[in-house]
């Protein structure tokens, strides 16, 4: 098994949002939109979809007719094994329509007992679930940063808590991400 580092890029937000990990190189796409939801502090509470070299990945729906190739039935690196570029799109709830880019930074051999994703850096925080999309981030982020502001209350207490989009919440992210290694790690043998 090798290791492929990626860094997930959100794009079209400031302050920046990325993510790096290192996962296994045979990762389901599946497997990687989970990865990339515990990583972003996204919710997964809607739809996603891979594109690469004019593919798609995802799950099919079935109310809506798609040329979405089962993200379940594909790996990171046969993904890369069959394009000429060191990264893909994945996109995120396709009424906010975030839009992230996956890099490939480098391969490595797997370092022993670590475990697999491996979620390494974290910069930013993410938007929160149904804010809109990129113009209801900013007015969020307007309305939420100044007291004086006609929503800052309301916007507030939809929250939940205090917002800073420059202090992700690391150790909670590397929680989720550690969960789902120790979820897929292989069985022993007996």
């Amino acid at each position: 098994m090798s290791i492929i580092e990626i860094k997930i890029v959100l794009q079209d937000i400031e302050p920046a949002v990325t993510r790096t990990l290192r996962v296994p190189a045979d990762i389901r796409l599946d497997r990687l939109h989970l990865t990339v939801q515990a990583a972003m502090g996204w919710t997964n509470s809607h739809l996603y979809m891979f594109q690469a070299d004019g593919i798609s990945w995802g799950v099919p729906d079935p109310d809506f007719e798609s040329d979405d190739q089962p993200a379940n039935k594909t790996s990171l690196n046969e993904v890369f094994q069959n394009s000429d570029e060191n990264s893909i799109n994945y996109v995120y709830d396709f009424g906010d329509n975030w839009r992230h880019r996956i890099i490939v930074t480098k391969t490595a051999d797997p370092v022993p007992g670590e475990l697999y994703p491996r979620l390494i850096e974290i910069i930013g925080r993410c938007p929160p679930e149904d804010v809109g999309g990129i113009p209801g981030y900013y007015a969020f982020l307007e309305a939420v940063t100044d007291p004086k502001h006609p929503e800052h209350d309301r916007l507030k207490d939809w929250f939940g808590e205090t917002f800073d989009p420059n202090q992700p919440q690391s150790d909670e992210l590397k929680l989720e991400v550690l969960k789902l290694a120790k979820k897929w790690q292989p069985k022993k043998a007996r």
